[in-house]
C-alpha cells in the first residue's frame, strides 16, 4: 500500500515513515525537503499519484495566530483538493486532545478548523487527538519562565512519547476510516505543574516551579479536562520517567 506522510521528515513523521516501511508499505514523506509543499501545492498531486491513504502530521513554521489559521487551512485545503483528484481512500490527520475546550490560544483554533475542513471534505478519514508530547516539556517550562521561577497551573495533562504517537499513527493508517475522531494519551495523568517539576529534577535544573490556578498555557487558562483525554483512549506504553532516563542517555551518549 502507498502511503505519503505529508510532514514526513519531522518528529512523528519521520517515525511513522520507519514504521511503515518496517511492515512492508511504501511510505513516502513529503515534505518541502523532499519536493512537496501543501502550500503552494509544489510537487502535490505527483507524490499522491497513487496513494492510498494519506497521513497529514504537519506542522506549522510559525506560532501568530493569524499566520498558523492560515497555515492549516492553506495546506488543508490544498492537500484535500488533491487527494480528491488521486482518488485517495483515506485521510488520517494528527490533531491535539483538548483543542475545541481552549478557543484562546490561537494554535488550536487552528487545529479546530483543520478538523472541520476534513470532516467537510468527503473523503473518509480519521483524526487522530493526541495529548502534548513529552518532547515539548522542556518548552513548556521556558515559555512559563520569570528570572529563575516557572509559574504553571496545577491542571492535569496526560503526556506521551512522540515514538507512542507514532505507533498509534501507525495503526490508524493501516486500519479502515472511522469517519470520527480517536484520542491517544500518556500512561499518566498528573499536574502540569508536577510534570514540569519533574523534568527540571530530571535534568538537574534548579528553577522553582510555582503552581498558579491563574497561570496560562500558551494563552489558555486551564481546568482539569483542559488537556486530558475522554472515554477509552488509546494509552502509550511509555511513562515519563523511563521516556526521561532514556532521553538523557542519549543525550551523554551522542
Amino acid at each position: 500500500m502507498k502511503i505519503v506522510v505529508i510532514g514526513g521528515t519531522g518528529l512523528i513523521g519521520s517515525k511513522l515513515v520507519q514504521n511503515l516501511g518496517a511492515r512492508g508499505h511504501q511510505a513516502f514523506a513529503a515534505a518541502p525537503s523532499t519536493g512537496v509543499n501543501t502550500i503552494t501545492r509544489e510537487g502535490l498531486a505527483e507524490a499522491l499519484d497513487g496513494a492510498d491513504v494519506v497521513v497529514d502530521v504537519a506542522n506549522a513554521p510559525v506560532w501568530e495566530d493569524k499566520a498558523v489559521l492560515d497555515f492549516f487551512e492553506t495546506s488543508g485545503r490544498n492537500l484535500l483538493a488533491a487527494e480528491a483528484a488521486a482518488g485517495v481512500r483515506h485521510h488520517v490527520a494528527l490533531s491535539i486532545v483538548g483543542s475545541e475546550r481552549l478557543p484562546d490560544n490561537g494554535y488550536f483554533r487552528a487545529k479546530v478548523a483543520q478538523e472541520n475542513l476534513i470532516k467537510a471534505s468527503g473523503i473518509p478519514y480519521t483524526i487522530l487527538r493526541a495529548t502534548q508530547f513529552f518532547e515539548f516539556v522542556g518548552a513548556i517550562a521556558q515559555s512559563a519562565t520569570v528570572g529563575e521561577e516557572i509559574r504553571l497551573s496545577p491542571a492535569l495533562i496526560q503526556p506521551i512519547a512522540s515514538s507512542d504517537v507514532a505507533a498509534a499513527l501507525t495503526d490508524v493508517a493501516l486500519a479502515p476510516p472511522v469517519n470520527g475522531t480517536v484520542e491517544v494519551a500518556g500512561p499518566e495523568a498528573m499536574p502540569l505543574d508536577e510534570l514540569v517539576r519533574r523534568f527540571l529534577q530530571g535534568t538537574q535544573d534548579a528553577r522553582k516551579v510555582v503552581p498558579d490556578i491563574h497561570a496560562r498555557y500558551y494563552g489558555a487558562v486551564l481546568s482539569d479536562r483542559s488537556l486530558t483525554p475522554g472515554v477509552n483512549p488509546r494509552i502509550g506504553a511509555i511513562r515519563f520517567e523511563d521516556w526521561l532516563g532514556q532521553s538523557r542517555a542519549q543525550q551523554a551518549g551522542g
